[in-house]
């Protein structure tokens, strides 16, 4: 039974057609195949779709991706159906990411329709600007289910809220409780949240990502030490120093002398 795909995105999509799709018209019964492309479609309409001996439902902001040369079924409940489609190929080849075939947009329905929208516009004008939008689209769809950028195997949009919010506000003051309302969770549900998610409590997810991008500047830029320590949310460059041999291992000079070595 179909009831997920692997997507292979290290490279950007080779969009062939995108559009509004009209359905239902002629019956409300569908059988569709694409030989070599892929299948990716945002509802607006209620109905049932059939993949390799799975059934799913369609609903108002769901999103399916369908693999190359699969035979789709589409059940309709109206006259007619209107949905966001973009047919594309895949040239990549590296990690792939397990993807549900249909599932609920959620609170991103809207942006994801803004980028197919996107993707419609410029096909016949821009074709790298049209793979670069449903690029966005593919990753935003491995988001729903696989956490903030993959780095979660929750699907819990609680997790990804707090995650983005850390992400963004890495350079200033974070605490638990502001988090935690970003996200519209208690304390205690979101410190369980990253424990089964990442291994660590907020406190030390937070560290892990400031010496994480700590590295990568002190290694791949010539920002001034001082500067990195405030881009990473702790000015104190005693405390940065001392972070950075705790997690680092070195000090941060050290770190950078390292990479230059």
């Amino acid at each position: 039974m179909t009831r997920s795909v692997e997507l292979a995105l290290d490279l950007p999509p080779r969009v062939v057609n995108a559009g509004v799709g009209v359905h239902g018209s002629t019956g409300p019964h569908e059988v569709f195949r694409l030989p070599r492309l892929w299948q990716l479609h945002l509802y607006s309409y209620s109905g049932r779709l059939e993949l390799g001996g799975s059934a799913h439902s369609i609903r108002p902001g769901y999103v399916s991706l369908v693999p190359p040369d699969a035979e789709v079924h589409f059940h309709y409940g109206a006259r007619r159906c209107e949905h966001l489609y973009a047919h594309f190929r895949l040239p990549g080849g590296g990690e792939r990411r397990t993807v549900p075939v249909v599932q609920d947009a959620g609170a991103d329905a809207a942006v994801l329709s803004g980028l197919l929208r996107q993707t419609v516009a410029a096909t016949a004008q821009s074709p790298a600007r049209a793979s670069a939008e449903l690029w966005t689209v593919l990753w935003r769809a491995t988001g729903l289910a696989g956490g903030a950028e993959g780095r979660s195997g929750s699907a819990h949009p609680a997790l990804r809220t707090a995650l983005a919010h850390i992400e963004e506000h890495l350079a200033g003051p974070l605490t638990v409780p502001p988090i935690a309302r970003a996200a519209g969770v208690s304390h205690t549900h979101l410190t369980r949240l990253f424990r089964e998610a990442t291994g660590h409590t907020v406190v030390g997810y937070i560290r892990r990502r400031r010496m994480e991008r700590a590295r990568h500047l002190l290694e791949a830029s010539t920002l001034a030490i001082p500067a990195v320590a405030a881009t990473v949310g702790i000015p104190d460059l005693q405390a940065f120093n001392k972070a950075c041999r705790r997690e680092l291992g070195a000090s941060p000079r050290a770190v950078r002398a390292a990479a230059r070595g």
